[in-house]
């Protein structure tokens, strides 16, 4: 088909042949890493995809979007095309913001792709720009990411683009990521998330219509309109198509970024990474936010499926060794979420802190008598109650934590505790992450 990348492959397995976004089907992360992707400069890139596609106005962009069916890819699955009518249903001239932070410790797809792809990303932001005619695309990154350099090199390639480019570093915060929180931090330098409504869509960057879409939406988007919807359609499911972008790590034999087909299961994205290096225990999906899952036949996708409803999310998938233990795992991922507050609600300032000690008692198998009820209880206040998505996720979490490891749990329950192991989720050091939210 027109406008696939050729892909360096050996295998010939599903996943391998829809590769679409990278120039090669995975890129080896971790210890003794090597980053084979390089970015092509604009004329080369221009070479292979050609010119950026002329977009008559936002209705175009959204119907062609709508019929490709493309979702966000930063985790929440939202449709495009309905971002996209939001804004241009504004009075006020937009803004187009590139959410390039890659917040989430376990996944590290969008670096790749903004190594490997970044004129791609950026098509995708100016096709939006233009259609929606936004004067300003403005690119946030966390505050020293090593890909900005090259970022900003590509950026100051396109001066014909016909809009000011603009680089944003945001604090190196989890939530501050969150689309509510980068509008509030390009407009007043406090990267905290904001209460809804309005969303940023209606009200964003200094109360104009903000389209704020993740790199990775972004580029899908460019290879959208390029090619049409029959060509995006061509894999992946008939509500979510085409492919995504997943970190694979933990116990696999090839830990990286791979590209795969949205519907494909659980056991196809750690085929992908080389298979399980050793006995899987249980996956996390989603990231920090996500769920915990035992079925490795469980589609990844943004629609819900199983007990817990998993969806794809943030694209990173972590398996757990069988010898780790998941409650200790999910311990210290609630742990880290508390600390990562904003601080501005009860449910998260108050409710996670108390969540995340429930549950390290629980790992350490000092069990009180009425610690179950509590932890229940605290799960149901806090679920859904805060002023952006972070407390929801850690409660989605602990409670698939709660039925992935319920054997596990029975032992810790009667004070039999998993003997210790090395971590396997990876939880940055406190000097990694900022304090300020400026």
């Amino acid at each position: 088909m027109p406008g696939r990348l050729e892909v360096s492959m050996t295998s010939t397995t599903p996943i391998a042949a829809t590769a679409r976004l990278l120039p090669t089907r995975g890129v080896q992360l971790g210890r003794g890493a090597r980053m084979p992707l390089a970015a092509a400069g604009l004329a080369e890139h221009r070479a292979r995809y050609g010119a950026v596609p002329a977009i008559r106005d936002a209705r175009e962009l959204a119907a062609v979007v709508d019929a490709a069916g493309v979702r966000g890819r930063g985790g929440a699955g939202f449709p495009t095309a309905r971002k996209i009518t939001a804004v241009a249903a504004g009075r006020r001239r937009p803004i187009v913001v590139v959410n390039a932070c890659e917040s989430e410790p376990a996944s590290n797809k969008d670096a790749v792709l903004l190594r490997g792809a970044t004129h791609l990303v950026l098509d995708g932001a100016l096709i939006a720009a233009r259609a929606l005619r936004a004067p300003t695309v403005v690119v946030c990154l966390h505050r020293g990411d090593p890909v900005t350099a090259q970022l900003s090199a590509a950026m100051a390639e396109r001066g014909g683009d016909g809009v000011d480019w603009r680089l944003a570093e945001v604090p190196r915060r989890y939530v501050a990521s969150e689309a509510s929180a980068l509008a509030r931090f390009l407009t007043d330098g406090e990267a905290r998330p904001t209460a809804r409504p309005p969303r940023p869509e209606q009200r964003g960057v200094r109360g104009r219509p903000t389209l704020i879409d993740n790199a990775e939406t972004l580029a899908q988007l460019a290879l959208a309109v390029r090619y049409g919807p029959d060509w995006y359609r061509a894999v992946g499911t008939r509500s979510d198509p085409g492919t995504a972008l997943v970190t694979v790590s933990g116990c696999v034999a090839r830990p990286g970024v791979y590209e795969i087909e949205l519907g494909a299961p659980l056991s196809a994205a750690i085929g992908a990474a080389g298979g399980p290096a050793a006995p899987i225990g249980g996956t996390l999906v989603g990231g920090y936010g996500g769920t915990w899952v035992r079925d490795p036949g469980l589609p990844l996708s943004h629609d819900p499926a199983g007990p817990d409803g998993t969806t794809i999310g943030a694209g990173a998938i972590v398996a757990l060794p069988a010898d780790a233990c998941g409650v200790t795992e999910t311990a210290r991922v609630l742990r880290f979420l508390a600390g990562e507050s904003a601080g501005q609600c009860g449910p998260c300032a108050f409710g996670l802190p108390a969540v995340a000690d429930d549950v390290a008692r629980l790992a350490a198998g000092r069990v009180d008598a009425d610690l179950a009820a509590r932890l229940t209880r605290r799960l149901r206040q806090v679920n859904g109650r805060g002023a952006c998505a972070h407390p929801t996720g850690a409660v989605r979490l602990a409670r698939s934590m709660l039925r992935a490891f319920a054997d596990d749990l029975r032992a810790h329950q009667a004070g039999r505790p998993c003997p210790p192991r090395p971590p396997v989720l990876p939880i940055p050091a406190p000097t990694m992450m900022e304090r300020t939210w400026q």
